[in-house]
């Protein structure tokens, strides 16, 4: 358990989480037209990653959330 731990905590593993980030606010964009960015931090365990909807551009909350949903199936892949 060591190990993993410490590999979730690699430079690596955080370019790694936010390039699936990445696609997936792309996806999401793609699938809207509407605006989406990442954060990323390394946390106390782990790397963490979210992506952020432009709530304006989708005109509520469920929106945005509905398009990160089709973001994250898009971006499924390899």
């Amino acid at each position: 358990m060591t190990g993993i731990r410490s590999l979730m905590k690699t430079p690596g593993s955080g370019r790694e989480v936010e390039r699936i980030a990445g696609r997936i606010a792309s996806s999401a964009e793609g699938a809207t037209g509407g605006e989406f960015r990442t954060d990323s931090s390394l946390g106390a365990r782990r790397w963490r990653a979210a992506v952020i909807g432009n709530y304006a551009k989708q005109n509520d909350a469920e929106g945005a959330r509905s398009a990160l949903l089709r973001g994250m199936d898009g971006a499924g892949g390899t």
